[in-house]
């Protein structure tokens, strides 16, 4: 049985209630396992600062930076109109569902369902600072 669950009864009937450790919000994120998740978004990004970007856009620098303003990349209309600045709840959200917070975006990649993920990616590209190309 799930420890993480906890059954009982609600007004008389059965019911499964979560426990807290399967509510909590996922740990902080860890910028190493992040590098490792980030390995299938280097299909299409690139993350060093003196290199263009590919068929995505270099994302070095890409936390805390507004959204489709990197210089060397054509953006989506989409993208270039959303007025969001990456932090963690805009990437955590962007990653889980691009097209879903962004219709229209260009980024096509299957969402990071996974929080950890999310959060581990998140930790790495914190790491990764750099100027625009």
């Amino acid at each position: 049985m799930n420890r993480n669950v906890i059954w009982g009864l609600i007004g008389g009937a059965p019911a499964i209630v979560a426990g807290a450790a399967a509510l909590a919000a996922p740990s902080a994120g860890n910028p190493v396992k992040g590098k490792a998740v980030f390995a299938r978004c280097a299909v299409c990004h690139r993350i060093d600062p003196a290199v263009a970007g590919g068929i995505g856009p270099n994302l070095a620098g890409v936390y805390g930076r507004p959204a489709g303003q990197r210089a060397g990349y054509v953006y989506s209309p989409a993208m270039r109109a959303a007025h969001i600045k990456w932090d963690e709840a805009t990437l955590s959200r962007f990653l889980a569902g691009p097209g879903k917070m962004v219709p229209g975006t260009k980024m096509m990649a299957t969402p990071v369902t996974d929080a950890q993920d999310r959060a581990d990616v998140i930790a790495f590209l914190k790491t990764v600072g750099g100027g625009a190309k």
